[in-house]
């Protein structure tokens, strides 16, 4: 019986995850009016550097072990945060690639939909990627490989870009 409410209650979290991750937490009326003022700044190349391997390896190399593990874990840390505001800026494009989804021109509507597809993507690996950073803060052996997320989060600002020449999004381009 425990077995059965326990398998339920994760399927039940399951499914609450997928239809938050499709939807995006960031649809409301304030958002769609002003979304540059609801994104979070995101520098990919601080981010790039923060998931470097050689990077890492370099401060392994020259930090006391003692230094490198407060290092890292700051550094995992600002990785998470970067992470997090990559999929809560997915959100919001998410949101309003739906709107351009319904335009009658097929290129905006067909860019919007890869837009829409990229975006839930990557918050698909940004909710496995977090959980797995803490983890790591806290057992340092264990890796979480964050390598590509600077690069799909890079895509879909591109695709923005692209997408508002054709549908302006109110400074969304320059803001991401």
């Amino acid at each position: 019986m425990t077995i059965t409410i326990t398998v339920v209650t994760i399927a039940l979290l399951a499914l609450l995850s997928l239809l938050w991750l499709a939807k995006g937490h960031a649809s409301g009326s304030a958002v769609r009016e002003n979304p540059a003022r609801h994104l979070r700044s995101v520098d990919v190349e601080a981010f790039r550097n923060l998931i470097d391997p050689a990077e890492e390896d370099y401060l392994r190399r020259r930090l006391t072990p003692a230094d490198f593990r407060k290092i890292q874990r700051e550094r995992l840390r600002a990785t998470a945060e970067y992470v997090s505001g990559a999929a809560h800026n997915a959100a919001i494009l998410m949101s309003l690639a739906d709107d351009a989804r319904r335009s009658t021109d097929p290129a905006t509507a067909g860019a919007a939909e890869k837009l829409i597809a990229n975006a839930i993507q990557l918050r698909l690996y940004a909710l496995q990627l977090v959980p797995r950073l803490y983890l790591e803060m806290v057992v340092p052996g264990a890796r979480a490989s964050s390598i590509g997320i600077a690069e799909r989060y890079e895509s879909i600002t591109r695709q923005v870009v692209m997408l508002g020449i054709q549908y302006p999004a109110a400074g969304v381009s320059a803001a991401l």
